[in-house]
């Protein structure tokens, strides 16, 4: 999809972004000791990987349909939210387990106002960045730019979360508050990654369009029912950005082929208008044939 191919500068301010907030995370933990700000900067560590992932994802995906891969390779953004996910898992994974350590051997913290402050500057430069990826992601369709926006906000609430946490020790004395909140943002960041993975496997399974996005599709193929025309065997998908609908038309077989045609050609284009970028593959079939309605070889849900 050459209109597309622009989006890898997002990928690429992803890419940049990543590597100043671990470096602002990991001066953080060096100037206070805190499990809380290591865990975040671990947590980091992996949205770099996920960042490069990422760009080579948009990279393959942007690339025009070839001989091999006729449909075009948009579901590589898939490969590259489901990575995001599993990165996100293995990062909260071992937050946990350096939670549990600290709570176990309780560590007194320093320079924490430095410390704060420095943590803070990063997490507000990811929650912009996030805003830009995700209207990216939306306008584009592109499920790549907005795993890795979930992944930045995942991140926020991270550096928010262990901020407090590390502001309250230093005011209460209360070592075990440090451990205790850095694990509670791991359980958090656990039901972003699973949410990452679910959505990565839905697409390579070639999950159906939206429910708005079908009924769109059945309102403009039933408004067409005035002029003696029906259809059966819908079926929709999405990969990546892109949309596919298949459907067949019913046409009275008295109809010329260039009439039936004509006909076809308008309705594919009534929807590429509602659902563009969009894949429509129309077959015409007579009526009164009663084989034109035996889907069982289609494999349709209904």
């Amino acid at each position: 999809m050459p209109h597309r191919q622009g989006i890898t500068r997002y990928a690429w301010l992803s890419v940049l972004t990543a590597i100043v907030i671990i470096l602002l995370k990991v001066a953080a933990y060096l100037l206070t000791g805190s499990i809380g700000f290591l865990s975040d900067a671990l947590e980091s560590g992996a949205n770099i990987v996920a960042a490069i992932i990422t760009l080579a994802a948009l990279i393959v995906a942007a690339r025009p349909p070839d001989r091999e891969h006729t449909f075009g390779h948009s579901k590589a953004e898939y490969l590259s939210s489901g990575a995001e996910g599993t990165l996100i898992l293995v990062a909260a994974v071992v937050i946990a387990v350096q939670a549990v350590q600290r709570l176990l051997a309780p560590q007194p913290l320093e320079q924490v106002g430095l410390g704060v402050g420095v943590s803070a500057v990063a997490a507000a430069i990811n929650f912009g960045v996030a805003q830009v990826l995700m209207r990216a992601g939306k306008r584009h369709r592109s499920a790549a730019l907005t795993a890795d926006a979930h992944h930045l906000l995942t991140d926020v609430w991270t550096s928010l979360g262990v901020i407090v946490a590390v502001v309250l020790v230093g005011l209460t004395g209360w070592l075990w508050l440090d451990p205790v909140i850095g694990f509670l943002v791991a359980l958090q960041i656990i039901l972003t990654g699973l949410k990452l993975v679910r959505g990565s496997i839905n697409g390579l399974l070639d999950a159906s369009l939206p429910a708005e996005e079908v009924a769109r599709v059945v309102a403009i193929l039933e408004g067409y029912a005035s002029r003696g025309v029906g259809y059966h065997a819908l079926r929709t998908r999405q990969a990546g950005a892109q949309r596919f609908v298949s459907f067949h038309l019913l046409v009275p077989g008295s109809w010329s082929v260039q009439q039936g045609h004509e006909l076809l050609e308008e309705i594919e284009r009534d929807i590429r208008r509602q659902l563009e970028p969009v894949n429509v593959l129309g077959h015409i079939e007579p009526s009164e044939d009663p084989v034109s309605l035996e889907d069982d070889a289609l494999f349709r849900a209904d």
